[in-house]
């Protein structure tokens, strides 16, 4: 098939400053990678997606990432862009429940101005935006997909799986993009009882290495958030309440945890998120709260979680398999409340960080 670099817009990967000294062999492996810019989907269509190595030197037989249409013109025009991670949409609600929520946070991104680029592998290829039709076959597959973390990557490119990507994955992904902004549900952190287990999310770590601002309603409150903190202030990671001086706790307002700084505007926190970037100190979290309106909804489920957190440990339920078993015995325990409040955090999230993502992209086209 020819290529046309007319019409190519291969978005390349911003490296940080320990990749500025790229080799001759990594810079030949860029150029290949941008000639082989279009895929040919099953139907022998061509879909004009583009492609980036993953890494130094990486090529495509290895593992490209491949950029949606949509996102990689945003990005090549400087438009604001907004990461979404997947394993929401596989892992975090039912059948069809999180297809429509998918739906209506892109279509909030939309609205409010940037595009909406949702981080998953699908069938071994990493892809930065998915067409509906890779969204819809993540939300019927549900937890048969692969919960895809930084370490589990390698191998779900590999074996050629379908896998939704966790907050690490996604910031990891999205951030070798060039992506800035990136909006979840709730990050993880240190589990309750961390400080035996040492179940510590690949959250927390991911916010040192990829320069990315997570927007999320907090740590999920099924964990310990006073050690998650602390975890964070250990790793020179900043952690913002946004509106807010408290750091929320998912599906409250209120955690008990001061968060060590605050910006009350979609502008302070572009400017915040930039002197970031410039300064190499890497990722950066927003506690944004739940809307008010559903506070009390909030504080239903808390009860949910305080039995549910009691038959985790009865069951002895470690490692990744307590997160499902947690979100699943909420959803049962509080009567389906847990879900409306969830969808409700996940879209004002959404919301504040597309207004961040936008404010970013004005303050660095003003320069």
């Amino acid at each position: 098939m020819p290529v046309y670099l007319g019409t190519l817009r291969l978005v390349l990967l911003r490296l940080d400053s320990s990749h500025s000294s790229l080799t001759m062999e990594a810079r030949a492996s860029r150029r290949l990678a941008a000639l082989a810019g279009q895929l040919v989907d099953s139907s022998g269509v061509s879909r004009n997606w583009h492609t980036a190595p993953c890494d130094r030197g990486a090529s495509l037989a290895s593992g490209a990432v491949v950029v949606h249409p949509s996102v990689a013109a945003a990005l090549a025009s400087g438009g604001a862009v907004v990461a979404l991670e997947s394993t929401i949409v596989s892992h975090g609600m039912p059948y069809p429940q999180n297809l429509q929520m998918a739906r209506e946070v892109e279509q909030i991104v939309c609205e409010r101005g940037a595009t909406p680029a949702t981080v998953a592998i699908i069938e071994g290829i990493p892809k930065i935006g998915l067409d509906d039709s890779d969204l819809e076959k993540l939300a019927v597959m549900g937890t048969a997909a692969a919960k895809v973390s930084r370490r589990d990557i390698g191998l779900c490119v590999a074996t050629g799986k379908t896998g939704a990507t966790t907050v690490s994955a996604t910031a990891l992904l999205a951030a070798r993009a060039g992506i800035k902004v990136f909006v979840t549900g709730g990050i993880g952190g240190v589990h309750r009882d961390g400080e035996n287990s040492m179940d510590v999310s690949a959250d927390l770590t991911e916010l040192t290495k990829s320069p990315i601002a997570v927007i999320s309603a907090g740590a999920k409150s099924v964990l310990d958030i006073p050690r998650t903190l602390e975890y964070l202030e250990t790793q020179g990671v900043a952690v913002v309440g946004y509106g807010v001086t408290e750091f929320p706790a998912f599906f409250t307002r209120s955690s008990g945890c001061e968060a060590p700084c605050s910006v009350n505007t979609p502008k302070e926190a572009a400017l915040l998120i930039k002197s970031n970037l410039r300064l190499g100190l890497g990722g950066c979290v927003f506690g944004v709260p739940i809307p008010k309106e559903f506070e009390a909804t909030g504080s239903n489920v808390q009860k949910a979680i305080t039995k549910a957190l009691q038959e985790l440990k009865r069951n002895k339920i470690k490692g990744r398999d307590v997160t499902p078993f947690l979100l699943k015995r909420v959803l049962e325990l509080s009567g389906g409340a847990s879900l409306d409040a969830n969808l409700a955090l996940v879209k004002n999230n959404a919301a504040i960080g597309t207004d961040i993502a936008v404010a970013l992209a004005n303050v660095a086209q003003e320069e």
